[in-house]
């Protein structure tokens, strides 16, 4: 049976807490033992390459893309839950590719 998924938007001013709420649902998600992936802009590395890293230091692994497209390219058949970081630093694709994700 196909269950609907959702899409959550993470938005607020720059150091009000983003990563960090976003860490936070990743890692509830993991601890509901649901499978994710995180995608990050290959460009930010800012903190690290391969992980999602808030202002206070909090990590989470994710893998880093050139274009939004790119995470067709590795994305498990198995993984329920998809989170990109910072998203303003991917092509404008990435909003239909989040509502396919959600679709399926």
């Amino acid at each position: 049976m196909h269950q609907p998924g959702s899409l959550e938007i993470i938005t607020g001013s720059m150091f009000c807490g983003k990563t960090e709420e976003l860490i936070r649902r990743l890692r509830r998600a993991t601890i509901a033992k649901k499978n994710v992936q995180v995608f990050k802009p290959s460009i930010d590395d800012r903190y690290a390459i391969e992980t999602v890293t808030s202002h206070n230091g909090l990590k989470f692994n994710a893998q880093p893309i050139h274009k939004a497209a790119d995470v067709f390219d590795i994305l498990s058949q198995d993984t329920s839950v998809v989170a990109f970081d910072e998203a303003q630093f991917f092509d404008e694709e990435i909003i239909s590719i989040a509502q396919d994700l959600a679709d399926k």
